[in-house]
């Protein structure tokens, strides 16, 4: 791997995938793991292009409405129409084919070996609920990044009920029509209450007390309502 790729200052970004036409070019182990995670995030189309026949545990991706697999090897009209790509195939000087197509295009891609020839890198994503957090060692280190998306998986799980608690209250106290700033106010206060932590040791009681004395007190008969949402 070059020394560029580690000095790129790439972008974060959480990409909605609805209405995109992808294509992951090779399904080994890289390219496989490509796949799953844009199923995940239901993108319009896949391409899938490979040319051995899929792995049988591959069968079931395959299936999907939204995926066409094709055993070939990939061609330049591939592209057309497609807004992100994954250069995943077995052979580097086709990898990095694909990534200069993209780039005179301005298709976004992914080029597995050689990160600095494609214009985004895929973060390791440790997700809990509706919360997803994003990590990447900025190439040097995928397996880094790894390890440490299953820390901050243990660390997300253990936040659970502080962000359904304010996903629950954040409507409350928008409705009640106080101005802007009052309110970025009283969402950071809570944020940096101790709150998370009563939450987190189960004391409900000190959940009470924490939120009687930062909610407006139109809202203290919701305590109770809010605390066992979340229970």
């Amino acid at each position: 791997m070059s020394h560029q790729s580690l000095e790129k200052n790439f972008y974060p970004l959480f990409l909605d995938l609805s209405g995109l036409h992808c294509l992951v070019a090779g399904l080994g182990g890289v390219g496989s793991r490509k796949l799953q995670g844009l199923l995940q995030c239901a993108p319009a189309s896949i391409l899938a292009l490979d040319m051995e026949a899929p792995a049988a545990g591959l069968l079931p991706l395959l299936e999907r409405p939204c995926v066409r697999f094709e055993q070939r090897p990939f061609r330049d009209d591939d592209l057309a129409g497609r807004q992100l790509v994954f250069a995943a195939t077995g052979n580097a000087a086709v990898n990095r084919h694909i990534a200069l197509l993209c780039r005179e295009r301005h298709i976004l891609c992914n080029c597995i070996d050689a990160p600095a020839e494609g214009s985004f890198i895929v973060p390791a994503v440790a997700r809990s609920g509706g919360m997803a957090l994003a990590l990447s060692t900025g190439g040097a280190s995928p397996a880094l990044s790894r390890r440490w998306k299953d820390e901050l998986a243990s660390w997300l799980d253990a936040r659970q009920k502080m962000v359904r608690l304010m996903g629950q209250l954040r409507p409350m106290v928008l409705a009640l029509h106080d101005e802007t700033g009052h309110n970025t106010a009283l969402f950071r206060a809570l944020a940096q209450s101790p709150l998370q932590d009563h939450l987190q040791q189960g004391d409900r009681q000190a959940c009470l007390r924490c939120l009687q004395a930062l909610l407006p007190p139109k809202l203290h008969d919701r305590i109770p309502e809010l605390l066992d949402v979340i229970a």
